[in-house]
């Protein structure tokens, strides 16, 4: 028998009660501009998102009227406000009330709570700190250049396309991918044959090369060898450059963004969704089916995911080799959104890199591939055996 002092124990924790401070996406700004109030579940409480008939601006407000309790993300939206179905009572787009047509006036206290929102690469952003604080200038969103760029540049790319999925686990199951370089072959069937990893600031970066496994057959999601270069920028959205061989000296250019935000603790919503840069005489049809293609191999990657995640345990004390990766610094890093901005400590934003070795790793991996491939062919029917 074994005792728990020859055994490495498990520490599972809980999940932290707080939120992470930083702008996080909540979904492409086009789905919110139809008339609408929109309903969106999110750091444990509900919020709603309207756009303005006149400003023509996208508005956030917590969606449960102040006055006695009416959800606002389902009543309607009047002028520049939105109205509670329960009373009628008119919120405008800086959290004042503006009017309510049965009452002499509007109570002078009469505010509910507005969240700081932005548009940027055609997605709405809201800006969430426990302490209340503005938004960081210095850990703003980045502007891919395909959207917010010149005419020339913008006409060489797709539009968005664009998923989403709710998933039973804490943020920072996704989080731990970033320096997961071993997960890249036994989940995302690639070789990763080239993996580093730069945490500096508020930004964590991986740099990967990965080649396909042979020995997979993704039928029209398969594709060449990948240059990935991927950065999250703040706690919650990672923009992926990504250069994909399509033939001989030949790279199909596409931008991923993986992004998600907290329900609850335990519970988040997972957006993704690709746009892909023209290659030379590909018309926009061409480009939007390409970029489809690319979603859908985002969400064959992060299903898979998603049935690991549903079935392990959080572990704060993971058992790693050097091939793991720096998960320990990483988390150090994701840490900075945790914690009160004058408790963030240089050890959480000071430049950081790592570079796996992966030559080990990947010349067991290419032997398993070639065995798999070889008992294969050895169990396929031969010519002339009667099959």
């Amino acid at each position: 028998m074994t005792t728990d002092n020859d055994v490495r124990v498990i520490e599972a924790g809980t999940a932290p009660v707080r939120f992470a401070r930083g702008w996080h996406c909540l979904g492409l700004a086009a789905d919110f501009r139809d008339g609408k109030p929109h309903e969106i579940e999110a750091f444990g409480t509900k919020l709603v998102v309207f756009q303005g008939e006149d400003d023509g601006e996208l508005h956030v407000l917590n969606a449960y009227c102040p006055h006695m309790g009416g959800n606002l993300a389902h009543g309607t939206v009047k002028g520049d406000t939105v109205a509670c179905p329960f009373h009628d009572w008119r919120w405008s787009g800086d959290g004042k009330c503006a009017a309510i047509p049965y009452a002499r006036r509007v109570p002078p206290r009469a505010r509910t709570r507005t969240w700081h929102a932005m548009e940027r690469n055609r997605q709405l952003f809201v800006w969430h700190d426990p302490e209340g604080n503005p938004p960081r200038p210095e850990e703003d969103i980045p502007e891919i250049a395909g959207i917010h760029g010149s005419d020339e540049e913008r006409a060489q790319w797709s539009d968005w396309q664009w998923n989403t999925i709710t998933i039973d686990a804490n943020c920072r199951e996704i989080v731990d991918n970033v320096v997961d370089m071993a997960h890249f072959y036994y989940i995302h069937y690639s070789f990763p044959v080239y993996f580093k990893n730069i945490f500096d600031g508020h930004v964590a970066t991986q740099h990967m090369r990965s080649e396909p496994r042979p020995d997979i057959d993704l039928g029209s999601l398969s594709s060449g060898a990948i240059r990935s270069d991927a950065s999250y920028f703040g706690p919650s959205y990672m923009i992926d450059w990504l250069y994909t061989e399509v033939a001989p000296g030949a790279e199909m250019e596409s931008i991923l963004i993986n992004c998600h935000y907290p329900v609850g603790p335990d519970r988040f919503v997972l957006q993704y969704g690709a746009m892909v840069k023209k290659l030379p005489g590909m018309s926009d049809t061409e480009a939007a089916e390409a970029a489809r293609l690319t979603s859908e191999g985002l969400a064959v990657g992060f299903e898979q995911d998603v049935e690991i995640w549903k079935n392990k345990t959080r572990i704060d004390n993971p058992l790693l080799t050097e091939e793991d990766g720096p998960v320990y610094q990483l988390r150090r890093w994701y840490e900075q959104f945790y914690v009160d901005a004058a408790d963030v400590k240089d050890e959480m934003v000071r430049r950081f890199e790592f570079e796996i070795d992966t030559r080990r790793a990947n010349e067991n991996w290419r032997a398993e591939a070639e065995a798999n491939m070889a008992l294969r062919a050895a169990a396929q029917p031969t010519e002339g055996d009667g099959a």
